[in-house]
């Protein structure tokens, strides 16, 4: 029974992290690495499938083997991410839902700025 729910778990973080890729205040990695984390306690197959996947996979192992994203991807990240909520912000005008985004993606900047680094 845990392997079942470890793996719709698994399932629901990917598919967020798929949305993610699209919605620039969701985050993708943490949400791929979560994935990644409750497939490799419940079914090796659907882990080596995302491992091994061109979309996914990089990301996973470089995590993997080096803990962390390095300042110059962290501020990449936030930079892209701060651009396409300044762009939904014009395609929008200001609103309600321009303010939402905007606290969000300061909550996750500083998510970003806080996790662990690999130091290069």
């Amino acid at each position: 029974m845990r392997n079942y729910l470890f793996i719709f778990l698994g399932a629901a973080s990917l598919l967020l992290g798929l949305v993610g890729i699209l919605v620039p205040v969701l985050p993708t990695t943490p949400f791929v690495l979560l994935a990644a984390a409750l497939f490799i306690r419940s079914s090796d197959r659907l882990y080596g499938w995302l491992v091994s996947s061109r979309l996914f996979g990089g990301r996973i192992k470089k995590f993997r083997e080096q803990g962390g994203m390095t300042m110059k991807e962290k501020a990449s990240a936030i930079a892209l991410m701060w651009a396409m909520i300044g762009f939904t912000s014009v395609l929008v005008g200001f609103s309600i839902y321009v303010i939402a985004l905007g606290a969000a993606g300061t909550i996750v900047m500083g998510l970003v700025i806080r996790t662990s680094s690999s130091g290069k």
